[in-house]
């Protein structure tokens, strides 16, 4: 049989075998659907709003950036209100929001009837992406590790379907081109929303301990993150090793351009290349965030690789042979995309482990907005400090999160060793949680 043919059936075999069960494969046909659309219409937006409505690029910068900016507060509100209501009837809501956003753009040109809209739509994405990684937490249970690596695939998949669609109708160049595009989005939302009402609602703690055993007179106790230092301290960190996304997406494409002597249409083919690497290998890599304690142990994988790929960005400045560059950035690309997989896997059991039971949803939505800030400030520090500063802003950074990374791994550690030692001293923790107390300690 054909390795292609095996590695399809190897493919198919795990979706069908997802945690999870049934629900658990429908959650991942919501997400495709939703980043099929998604891909449909990120690469087009910028290009929408200069050629259709016709604004300059410094009004198109301003939009995008204040909708990022209304964007950011999607996943922590989304997740405190998920401790409270049922998941699925919130996905459900943001969904349509997101359907009616896109909507609305296709109907309006002007700029303060767009800035409202284009900022729901930010602001649904961000919400959409923490509850449906919640629901995934809820409903995979011990094997969250393994169900987030089959959907990492599928979303690679649903982007990229939806990225061939949008480049095809960029080709064309029409206004209707452009307005096919919005359709098509809109209509994945609404699709999603109604495949969403097919899932069951999985078992919240935080509604499980509300409704539980404490008596009337013994109010919930909720943990908050915004009052746990451990834990914002491990955001921040976070923050800073996801800036693969933006080495991978600008810092990339912009050093080839600038800085070597390797083709320019390489930054596209690194880019498929990426996209492949991910699809291929994305799921035997997420053995390396099956427990809390492998996910801080693999925190050196993430930072050797970054070291690598650093490296081999700042050494692709002097070749004078093309080839030669190219191999480097080659190169760079998988040592990036290594580091992708890796922190993928390590980031989604961290990010819960750390979190009290009773209060998920609250501190998911906090870990979300490292992938804003990171979305947000990490052009500008590629743009404006390492790209400038030519092969020694590469190999400066790369030693930053190599420090950024150990330590990740020391506070994290630190605060896996609470529960640990209480284990130990013949006290029960629930496996892969720290308790609602420690998160309470940790504040003022």
């Amino acid at each position: 049989m054909r390795p292609k043919a095996v590695k399809a059936i190897k493919m198919a075999e795990a979706i069908r075998d997802v945690p999870g069960g049934r629900d658990g494969r429908r959650m991942l046909l919501v997400n495709f659907v939703d980043k099929t659309g998604s891909g449909l219409w990120v690469g087009a937006a910028a290009l929408y709003y200069t050629s259709v409505v016709g604004m300059d690029v410094r009004r198109v910068g301003l939009l995008l950036a204040l909708a990022g900016a209304v964007g950011v507060a999607g996943s922590p509100v989304a997740g405190r209100i998920a401790d409270r209501v049922s998941v699925t009837r919130l996905l459900i809501a943001v969904q349509s929001l997101r359907a009616a956003a896109a909507v609305g753009i296709l109907l309006t040109g002007s700029f303060w009837l767009l800035l409202p809209l284009a900022a729901l739509a930010s602001f649904g994405e961000r919400s959409a992406s923490v509850l449906t990684k919640l629901y995934a937490a809820r409903v995979a249970g011990p094997d969250r590790v393994r169900y987030q690596a089959v959907n990492r695939t599928i979303i690679n998949v649903g982007f990229a379907l939806g990225g061939l669609a949008a480049a095809a109708a960029l080709a064309i160049g029409s206004d209707a081109a452009f307005h096919t595009l919005l359709v098509g989005d809109a209509l994945s939302y609404v699709i999603a929303a109604l495949l969403v009402t097919r899932c069951a609602q999985p078992p919240s703690p935080s509604r499980v301990v509300a409704a539980g055993t404490r008596s009337p007179e013994q109010p919930v106790r909720r943990s908050s993150p915004w009052r746990d230092r451990g834990y914002l301290a491990y955001v921040g960190t976070e923050a800073l090793l996801l800036l693969d996304d933006a080495i991978l997406n600008v810092g990339l494409p912009l050093w080839i351009v600038t800085r070597t002597s390797a083709p320019h249409s390489l930054a596209a083919v690194l880019l498929v290349l990426n996209n492949i690497l991910v699809v291929l290998f994305v799921l035997p890599l997420s053995r390396l965030g099956r427990t809390p304690q492998a996910a801080a142990s693999s925190l050196r994988l993430v930072a050797a690789a970054f070291l690598a790929g650093c490296a081999a960005m700042a050494a692709s400045a002097a070749p004078d042979s093309p080839w030669a560059a190219t191999a480097l950035l080659a190169g760079a690309a998988v040592a990036f995309t290594v580091v992708e997989m890796v922190h993928a896997a390590v980031s989604w059991e961290l990010s819960l482990a750390l979190a009290p039971a009773c209060a998920q949803g609250a501190y998911l939505g906090v870990h979300g907005l490292a992938q804003s800030a990171e979305r947000s400030a990490g052009p500008l520090i590629l743009t404006s400090a390492v790209i400038v500063a030519g092969p020694a802003g590469w190999l400066a950074l790369g030693a930053g999160l190599v420090l950024v990374a150990a330590g990740q791994r020391a506070l994290v550690c630190r605060r896996l060793d609470g529960p640990a030692r209480r284990a130990q001293s013949g006290d029960p923790v629930p496996s892969g949680h720290i308790e609602a107390a420690d998160a309470l300690e940790s504040g003022p």
